[in-house]
């Protein structure tokens, strides 16, 4: 069983506040509210979503890198961490 599906009620919660904090941008920019509470409600969601993506990184560091079942599943896994990591700092 995958290390999401162990923690997929507490992800799924995040998940639900993060479209909550998203509806709240688009509820902001219909009420022409002043762009330094939208820029606020954007930093909110980024910091929601890098919370979320920590979590499931440092799961999937300790699932697949640390207790890995051979080098093999290690390196794939290391690989695997390596390339999100380069799509998510461009």
């Amino acid at each position: 069983m995958s290390h999401t599906q162990h923690q997929k009620k507490k992800l799924i919660a995040r998940i639900s506040r993060l479209k909550g904090q998203l509806e709240a941008v688009e509820r902001a920019l219909e009420a022409e509210r002043p762009c330094g509470d939208i820029l606020q409600l954007l930093a909110s969601i980024r910091g929601a979503l890098n919370g979320l993506t920590g979590e499931v990184l440092d799961d999937h560091l300790h699932e697949h890198v640390l207790h890995a079942a051979d080098e093999k599943a290690r390196a794939e896994a290391v690989e695997e961490i390596s390339e999100v990591l380069r799509t998510y700092i461009r």
